[in-house]
């Protein structure tokens, strides 16, 4: 039986899930252990493609003081010890740890119950956790390392089959990740009249705390956007747009090279790391994205990046970064 753990946001839960549903689709049902803080909850809690799922009171040590950082890991630690009564009752013999404070409980208790310990880094710049547990991995799965034995990102099949080669800019998408971002809901605010004027439609997922009051600006102006709180759906929602704006988290970048879609990345600026501004350099290095820091992101620099980019020669050298079948090849090592 195998594990899953990790979580906290929406990248590492979306691992979790593509890695769910390829053992679904195999007939095994894993475990998952995560976290009540989060999102954790709100993704799995009901999934009934899990044989069980757990959720520990953990939270993460990343900049808290000393005192509160040994409480922290004191709290992973008992949790940690909870894991040989989960991991008997399952007969658990491989862990899949994707990262975050959700993941380590579990990945410790791995170590102390002498599991089997694979990780997939989602991110060019390693995680705290990850780096810690590395050396105790039988495997580090990673898009972005040289010597990782799977580079393709467990991208579902989905974003593979409504793919297409993008031609022209007739609709851009506005992402600001799986919780909505203040900036980029202000730049789409801030372009979507000169976008429309210029027969360019607008898609808009917002995030569902910034919901009310930016369908509330839009329908003040009378602007035609499509707008989300959250894409329940998002392959058939980027298969019509040509262009994205978008924050830099691993899985979204992915679903987007995918999809064949050229993007320009706004970083989130206070991601662990700067992990993700590293993310989207990846792409940037090979002339297959634009990455524009908060404090330069313009509407006018955003524009002139529009009139002047090469959407059908950027979409096409896009389908080179990824294979279909991340998920299954990971898994099948998982099975081995």
């Amino acid at each position: 039986m195998i594990a899953l753990t990790g979580g906290g946001t929406g990248g590492h839960l979306t691992i979790i899930k593509s890695i769910k549903e390829e053992l679904n689709k195999r007939g095994i049902k894993p475990i998952f252990i995560g976290s009540i803080n989060g999102q954790d909850r709100d993704w799995f809690e009901n999934d009934e493609g899990f044989a069980d799922r757990y959720f520990f009171d953990t939270r993460g040590v990343v900049n808290k003081n000393k005192k509160d950082k040994i409480l922290s890991l004191l709290n992973i630690f008992g949790y940690s010890l909870k894991c040989y009564t989960i991991f008997k009752k399952h007969k658990i013999k491989n862990v899949l740890s994707v990262g975050g404070y959700s993941a380590a409980a579990a990945s410790f208790g791995a170590i102390l119950f002498k599991k089997n310990l694979y990780i997939h880094e989602q991110n060019a710049k390693m995680g705290t956790l990850n780096l810690k547990l590395k050396p105790y991995a039988k495997a580090l799965f990673s898009s972005y390392i040289q010597n990782s034995p799977i580079k393709d990102y467990p991208v579902n099949e989905k974003f593979f089959k409504t793919s297409r080669i993008r031609k022209e800019l007739n609709t851009i998408i506005f992402l600001g990740g799986s919780q909505g971002a203040n900036f980029i809901n202000d730049l789409a605010k801030e372009l979507s009249e000169t976008l429309l004027s210029r027969g360019i439609s607008i898609i808009h997922q917002c995030g569902k705390k910034s919901y009310e009051k930016t369908k509330e600006f839009y329908e003040k102006k009378d602007l035609q956007v499509e707008l989300y709180d959250f894409i329940e759906n998002m392959p058939s929602v980027l298969k019509r747009a040509d262009f994205a704006i978008s924050r830099s988290g691993a899985s979204t970048l992915w679903e987007l090279c995918a999809s064949k879609i050229p993007a320009i990345f706004i970083p989130y600026p206070y991601a662990a790391g700067d992990h993700q501004y590293h993310n989207a350099k990846f792409l940037q290095d090979k002339k297959l994205s634009f990455i524009i820091r908060e404090k330069e992101a313009t509407p006018d620099k955003i524009l002139n990046i529009l009139k002047s980019t090469d959407i059908q020669n950027i979409s096409k050298a896009l389908s080179t970064t990824i294979n279909q079948g991340g998920a299954k090849k990971i898994v099948d090592i998982l099975l081995k």
